[in-house]
């Protein structure tokens, strides 16, 4: 059970980057890129590393998907002003 876990996690981590190493729109690609935060700390809690997880949890899920996210919404709206 504890392989297959491990498996099925990496399969959700390939899959997310695959699909944020696709996406061409940038604010499409910081939700996806949040996506792979929650899978990569799905996968340190699996490998039994719970402070990696919640470090993953914090800056790959939430922080760094916010700060793309708002430096989108700058650039977009400094293009609508010129």
């Amino acid at each position: 059970m504890d392989d297959t876990l491990v498996a099925a996690s990496l399969l959700l981590v390939a899959a997310a980057a695959t699909a944020a190493a696709l996406t061409r729109d940038p604010a499409r690609q910081a939700v996806v890129l949040s996506l792979l935060g929650l899978a990569l700390a799905l996968l340190f809690t699996v490998l039994q590393a719970p402070d990696v997880a919640l470090s993953q949890l914090a800056v790959g899920s939430a922080v760094t998907p916010l700060m793309i996210l708002l430096t989108v919404r700058r650039v977009r709206r400094r293009r609508r002003r010129e």
